[in-house]
């Protein structure tokens, strides 16, 4: 399957809700191991938020090595390869330490009661 994702998120990928429609897509193909291609051809703006939200939430529901078998980035500009691979290494660190997770979870709660 190969979805463009001009279509579903106009030119720029900055918006966690444009993410989330990326990532209702994937996640199901994932999990039933369907290839999905990711074609992010035109696009040259992104956001941590968009990525975090569209794929690294992924990684809560399936391992890093099956999410790289079945998903394929192409066309990617090269700051977007490299936001990306930042956002996909803090997932697998977040989704299988629950240690760092829980530190994580606690200073974003601190943070957000104005701690």
């Amino acid at each position: 399957m190969r979805i463009i994702i001009k279509e579903k998120c106009d030119e720029f990928c900055l918006l966690i809700e444009d993410g989330k429609k990326i990532y209702d897509i994937v996640l199901p193909s994932v999990k039933n191991g369907v290839n999905i291609e990711l074609d992010f051809e035109g696009i040259t703006v992104f956001s941590s938020p968009f990525f975090h939200s569209a794929l690294g939430g992924i990684l809560d529901h399936v391992s890093y090595e099956d999410f790289n078998k079945f998903v394929k980035i192409v066309n990617l500009h090269e700051s977007g390869k490299n936001l990306l691979k930042r956002v996909m290494e803090d997932s697998r660190h977040y989704y299988t330490d629950e240690n760092y997770r829980n530190a994580l979870d606690s200073a974003l709660k601190d943070l957000s009661a104005g701690v």
